[in-house]
Formats: structure tokens, C-alpha cells, sequence
């Protein structure tokens, strides 16, 4: 048993960890965080937008949308800016599954579980960033990582079963981020009453055209999962990159894909206005 002076330890020690989960720090790498996540969504839908119309000679993913970022004059130094926002957005994530984040149902089990899924995710990828921007090897292509994965996974006993049944969780993700912008539940995270009404409108139209695109572009991506698991055939597996081109092959054609593309670049833009305007 605890004595009563250990319990007044534990409790001070709790208490010293959510004041510095909130703390100035913390808000500062979230809104650095969101600064990267915005550039890179910003780039992978301008790539998008190439490939449509036939000119890109990269890929639209976050492989493509960093070797972009390397090949300008000063790459090097955006590249490790992009690694020092990505490793925010982690310490963030992890600070809200360690201590809960502000609101009734930031220290509910299930949200705490999910930023630290998003902390993990983060970390990856500030990790292959990172790796780039010290020579150690160019990004893999979303396709090619997700196509191995899902192979992979088929070798295994109950590997289709498992693959389905990450689709089926990434169809249901998209979905729900889709839902969520178009009820215009992201506005309960942003300090809308620090803009002006012009303003206001804007980041709300941001977040709602940009958060249905990107709910889209998730929930096709695990539709093309299931159907990976259900015909054992690993290649029809896609990642962000082939999922869009998807799109240009629809009776739409690449119009479709425009579409899709502007509304990532769109919730680029939403991110940096979230960067600035999210409440921490």
C-alpha cells in the first residue's frame, strides 16, 4: 500500500505532468506541428494537380512532396525544419495520451489511444525525414511501403483477415473525418472569436472543404485494402499516391483527381490557419 506521503508524491509528480503537457513548450511544437503537416498536404495536392494534368515527375505523397522540399535552393534547411515540426506534432500527440487533452472528452481512453497512435505515426514519419535530410537514404513512396506491408501481412496466418480489417478501420476513418468537417465539428478546436468575421469564414470553408477531401482520399485508400484482403492480391493495395491517380481513371476522368487535389491543398491551407488558431 501507498503510504499517505507517497500518494502526495505520485499526485505532485501527476499534477507537474499535465502543467507541462499544457505549458507554452508543448503549444508551441503543436503549432509547429501543424505547420509541416500543412506544407506537406499543400505539396502533395499541387502534385496531384500536376499529374492530372499529365506534367508531375513526382509522386504525390509524402515522398514526392519532400523530395520537392529537398530540391529547392535552401532544401537542407526546410528539410530539417519539417523534422523539428513533425517531432512537435509527436511530443504533442504524446503529451495528450500521457495527460489527456483540454475538454470533457480529451482524457477518455479511447482519445488518449488515438494520440498515441498519432504520436507513433508522427514520429515515423519525422524519422524518414529526418533520415533524407542526413543522406541515409531517399523516402520510400507511399505505394511501394504499403503494397510490402500488405504482402507481407498476407504471408502471415490471418493476414488477409488483418488487412480487411485495417481497411475497414481506414474506411470508417475517412468517413468519420469526412463527417466531422461537414458538421463543422473541427470549428470546437479553433479560436474563432480572435478573428474577424471575414476571417472567420474563411478558416471555417477551409476546414470544411479540405476536411471532406482528406476523408475521402482516406477512406478510398482503405476501400482499395479490402479489396487487397478479399482477392489475396497484395499489389491491389495503394497507397496516397495511387489512390489519387485512382481518381483520374473514374468516368470523371482527371477532373476528379483536380478535384480531390484542390481540396487537399485547401486543407494545407486550413492546417496553417489551425497552426495558428488551434486551442491547446
Amino acid at each position: 500500500m501507498m503510504t499517505p506521503t507517497a500518494r502526495h508524491k505520485a499526485k505532485e509528480a501527476k499534477s507537474a505532468g499535465r502543467r507541462a503537457a499544457n505549458s507554452h513548450y508543448v503549444d508551441w511544437l503543436a503549432r509547429a506541428g501543424l505547420t509541416a503537416r500543412g506544407i506537406i498536404y499543400a505539396l502533395i495536392g499541387i502534385l496531384a494537380i500536376e499529374i492530372a494534368f499529365g506534367n508531375s515527375g513526382h509522386r504525390a505523397d509524402q515522398s514526392g512532396a519532400v523530395r520537392v522540399v529537398a530540391s529547392t535552393p535552401v532544401g537542407t534547411l526546410l528539410l530539417w525544419l519539417l523534422v523539428g515540426g513533425f517531432i512537435g506534432m509527436a511530443l504533442w500527440r504524446l503529451s495528450e495520451a500521457l495527460y489527456g487533452a483540454p475538454g470533457p472528452d480529451g482524457r477518455k481512453v479511447g482519445a488518449r489511444l488515438i494520440a498515441g497512435f498519432k504520436a507513433v505515426l508522427y514520429g515515423f514519419i519525422a524519422f524518414g525525414i529526418m533520415k533524407y535530410a542526413l543522406g541515409l537514404g531517399a523516402p520510400k513512396s507511399s505505394d511501394q511501403q504499403t503494397v510490402d506491408l500488405t504482402s507481407t501481412a498476407m504471408r502471415e496466418p490471418g493476414g488477409r483477415i488483418i488487412v480487411g480489417i485495417v481497411g475497414v478501420v481506414l474506411i470508417g476513418a475517412g468517413a468519420f473525418l469526412a463527417w466531422r468537417a461537414f458538421v463543422r465539428k473541427f470549428v470546437e478546436e479553433i479560436k474563432t472569436g480572435e478573428m474577424s468575421r471575414p476571417t472567420r469564414r474563411a478558416v471555417v470553408a477551409l476546414g470544411w472543404v479540405g476536411g471532406i477531401a482528406r476523408g475521402i482520399v482516406f477512406g478510398a485508400a482503405g476501400l482499395f485494402l479490402l479489396i487487397a484482403a478479399v482477392t489475396a492480391r497484395a499489389h491491389q493495395a495503394k497507397g496516397i499516391d495511387a489512390t489519387l491517380r485512382a481518381f483520374s481513371k473514374t468516368p470523371a476522368g482527371p477532373w476528379l483527381l483536380v478535384v480531390v487535389a484542390l481540396g487537399l491543398v485547401i486543407f494545407g491551407l486550413y492546417s496553417l490557419a489551425e497552426a495558428r488558431w488551434r486551442r491547446l
